[in-house]
């Protein structure tokens, strides 16, 4: 069976990360929530595959997986785990070595894993049985951010009241300390990723890993041991070279640093604030930008420097440098490409196309405030400017050739179902097809038209029809809206005449029968 492509999407990051950013297996696992045998297993089939990163360009996820894994091993036929507590308690025994553990394992299960695989299972095993090893932060390797528990009050100009609250972020190199902190105004996505963006900003560079808390804006699924960061979190780290690496629920020495830095801001930046009143987070953050000058500044106490000079001597030479553009917000949605080669972003109700052999496959949108990308397989497949409003984008490359556009689905075939339930709905899609500059647009409002009559039966769509194209009304949601409402049942009235002078601008009654 195909791996989904998360799965495969995964597998990509592990190649960027470990030949593109050096990081070590450990750290990539920690990254993308996976086993380090599992990291290890699939660097080593990238090594024998002969692949590196980047990918050679245009490989989809069922190529790579190809090449990966090849065809896959039949129904159970997998590999049986060592029992690894029976093997503590064994190891414990007099000459008993692992080489001779594995040995009889391989006696009792012939298709088992190697030597090699053995032992690095075992070796993973005593890593989580281990105490929690203590951190020791590198420069320029960790940025820790979170949300402080305070917040900022914002009061309205005219009132004095308190019309909202800012959130406070906080982010802390490892090494130095140094902190970076700005009011927002939600912990909601558009904002966290703004907030990192400003942050990377802030100190010039990036480091080689963030560490967030488990909040949802940047995490879908918190977990202990397979925390998945959001599909935008984790499209900016791929921007800005960075793994993304949350902390595990209820263990706050995996983000000592940042609960220090939040603590730090609550008492040195909220605290010296509460006397003042702002009208604006704009105004809250100018506030916040001079106390973090004399925070940064201020002497250790311990220590000789302060936050500042470290991260100068120290922190800043190590970080990585900052892409040419900044990171903009992009929001991933899974749709399913119609019959018209066209998927909507549902938020400004507009249809994008796709090259027509994506009729019903399932695609994944990268929505950007100016662009929207359209992804197939790990491979993009089509890329359009962004229309913040109703109708249809079609890229003429994406429609098929003449001699074989939709054998399928084509204009005479949709009239040929719609004159199953009279000349009416015929008519009505006709019209649509010829009012729509190119008819497969039209394909998905007569096929709704068509599919009311699973509901209503052929004889009220009919009917509903015929009220429609008297009323000039070709569009599905007209012919759903005289059903829901009940008027096909009404009989259709001929307009009286009125007494008037006849002029060119008037019609005769016979031109409405």
């Amino acid at each position: 069976m195909p791996r989904p492509h998360t799965a495969m999407r995964k597998i990509r990051e592990v190649l960027r990360l470990r030949h593109g950013e050096g990081l070590s297996i450990r750290r990539i696992g920690q990254s993308l929530g996976l086993p380090h045998m599992t990291v290890a297993d699939c660097l080593g089939r990238a090594e024998r595959a002969g692949l590196s990163w980047p990918l050679p360009e245009g490989m989809a996820d069922d190529c790579l997986e190809a090449r990966l894994y090849g065809p896959g091993r039949p129904a159970g036929a997998s590999r049986p785990m060592p029992d690894f507590k029976a093997i503590d308690t064994e190891l414990r025994r007099p000459h008993v070595t692992l080489a001779l553990l594995w040995l009889e394992y391989r006696e009792a299960h012939p298709a088992g894993y190697a030597y090699s695989q053995f032992c690095a299972l075992y070796r993973a095993h005593k890593a989580r049985m281990d105490l929690p090893m203590r951190q020791r932060h590198k420069a320029g390797e960790a940025l820790f951010v979170d949300f402080a528990g305070a917040t900022i009050p914002i009061h309205d100009e005219r009132t004095g009241q308190v019309c909202s609250r800012a959130e406070l972020f906080v982010a802390v190199l490892g090494a130095s300390n140094y902190t970076y902190a700005e009011a927002l105004p939600s912990q909601k996505l558009p904002h966290f990723i703004a907030a990192h963006v400003h942050a990377f900003s802030y100190f010039g560079g990036c480091p080689a890993i963030v560490v967030p808390d488990n909040l949802k804006s940047g995490v879908t699924r918190p977990d202990r041991y397979e925390a998945d960061p959001n599909a935008t979190y984790q499209d900016m780290a791929n921007h800005y070279g960075i793994a993304i690496i949350p902390a595990r629920p209820r263990h706050p020495r995996d983000k000592a640093k940042a609960e220090n830095g939040v603590l730090l801001a609550e008492r040195w930046i909220i605290a010296r604030l509460r006397n003042e009143r702002f009208s604006s987070i704009a105004q809250a953050n100018e506030a916040i930008a001079r106390l973090l000058i004399w925070l940064n500044d201020r002497p250790f106490k311990k220590l000789d420097g302060s936050r500042h000079s470290v991260f100068v001597e120290l922190e800043a030479p190590a970080l990585r440098g900052l892409p040419e553009a900044a990171y903009e917000l992009a929001r991933f949605r899974k749709a399913r490409v119609s019959i018209d080669y066209h998927v909507e972003v549902r938020d400004d109700r507009h249809f994008y196309s796709v090259p027509y052999r994506l009729v019903g496959e399932m695609v994944e949108l990268r929505l950007t405030p100016g662009v929207v990308e359209v992804f197939h397989n790990g491979h993009r497949v089509a890329s359009h400017l962004r229309r913040h409003r109703s109708g249809h984008t079609t890229d003429p490359a994406h429609m098929p050739e003449s001699h074989r556009r939709h054998a399928e689905w084509t204009p005479s075939r949709i009239l040929s179902w719609a004159a199953r339930s009279g000349p009416n709905t015929r008519a009505v899609a006709e019209e649509i097809l010829a009012r729509r500059p190119h008819p497969e647009q039209g394909y998905r409002s007569c096929l709704g038209i068509i599919r009311l009559a699973d509901r209503y039966g052929p004889d009220r769509v009919e009917a509903a029809c015929g009220r429609a194209a008297f009323l000039h009304a070709y569009s599905y949601r007209s012919v759903r809206s005289i059903l829901q409402t009940g008027l096909d049942k009404v009989p259709l009235e001929k307009p009286r005449p009125v007494g008037h002078h006849r002029h060119d601008n008037l019609r005769e009654e016979a031109e409405f029968s």
